[in-house]
């Protein structure tokens, strides 16, 4: 997760805080994992300003079930179908619970 999107969730956490904001992300394998781990526990690198800071933000993938399911089925379709198609949707739902039950 970059420096520049660190600093603008740190920012909306700050403002409304961190129990009324959930996080759903779209990138898969090591991306994913390091983004869940910034926004739950804070920046694994210490480089940004989520270094050392544990927001414990709920974080999910848009592709999980309970998340797409809530997506207009024309707009899954236009934008997020070839997602579906080429990431391994067990893996990325498996990467977030094993996540999900450390933290």
């Amino acid at each position: 997760m970059d420096l520049e999107n660190q600093a603008a969730i740190k920012s909306i956490a700050d403002e409304v805080g961190s129990e009324n904001l959930m996080v759903v992300l779209g990138m898969p394998g090591e991306g994913l994992r390091l983004a869940v781990e910034t926004l739950t526990t804070g920046d694994p690198s210490w480089a940004g300003p989520l270094a050392g800071v544990s927001l414990g933000l709920p974080v999910f993938h848009i592709l999980e079930e309970k998340v797409r399911a809530q997506v207009p089925e024309d707009l899954y379709a236009d934008k997020l179908l070839m997602m579906e198609m080429v990431l391994d949707l067990e893996q990325i739902e498996s990467d977030l619970a094993s996540m999900r039950a450390a933290g």
